[in-house]
């Protein structure tokens, strides 16, 4: 796999798309671009790796680097314009992709996966951040478990986009979500067992008789139902 004029290795050790985190990406796209005679060429191609300012594509044929491209992302349709800036080599000197930088910055344009992923990741940060400023333990330990409930649960999300966009089966993903909810209300129970214990909560207030309502409820949808044998006795 050649670009139309590149010159191999060097450019790529110059290629700085680390101005924003990358977050490894399968995305189908449509790549065109004009060749050294003029006339437009276009390419399947999929991003392998992507950022807000950039990304690593893949396909059987790579433009020279500092040509213009025009990028579709084939599950929106959204376009853009960006620059091949390089090839990418591993270690061994495979060729990897090529180096893309978009002309204008997005967090969009990768679609609803690559925001799902940078949104888990900023609240990995933000959870840094309050754990060094010192922020009350048992706070910091309520802000935790919802971070670590939303990233659970953006994984899900983020799965069922992949499955969808390969035409995979996407139902088998809903009970996952379903798993992640119950794990999420037995840690709220346990820290609302410790609040009454502590007395930060009154266990006869109307928030706590109606939590008593909501776990009645599903105490007596997850009631056995009498089967045959037991019927027949």
């Amino acid at each position: 796999m050649k670009p139309a004029s590149a010159s191999g290795n060097g450019l790529a050790q110059g290629m700085d798309l680390r101005r924003s985190h990358r977050f490894a990406l399968v995305l189908p796209l449509k790549v065109e671009w004009h060749t050294a005679g003029g006339s437009p060429f276009q390419q399947d191609a999929y991003a392998r790796e992507v950022s807000a300012t950039g990304g690593l594509l893949h396909m059987l044929n790579f433009p020279a680097p500092g040509q213009i491209l025009t990028i579709t992302n084939t599950a929106t349709g959204q376009t853009c314009q960006a620059k091949a800036v390089a090839l990418r080599h591993s270690p061994e000197g495979e060729v990897q992709g090529m180096a893309v930088e978009l002309i204008a910055a997005s967090e969009t344009f990768w679609g609803l996966s690559f925001r799902i992923k940078k949104a888990s990741n900023d609240l990995v940060k933000l959870e840094e951040a309050l754990r060094a400023g010192g922020v009350d333990q048992q706070v910091l330990r309520d802000f935790r478990d919802a971070v670590d409930y939303a990233r659970k649960t953006a994984w899900v999300v983020y799965e069922w986009q992949e499955r969808q966009a390969r035409h995979r089966d996407t139902a088998s993903v809903l009970p996952m979500l379903a798993s992640e909810r119950v794990r999420r209300a037995i840690q709220l129970a346990q820290a609302i067992a410790a609040d009454i214990d502590a007395q930060r909560i009154s266990a006869d207030s109307p928030a706590v008789a109606d939590l008593l309502q909501a776990v009645d409820q599903i105490q007596s949808r997850t009631s056995s139902e009498p089967g045959p044998d037991s019927a027949a006795n």
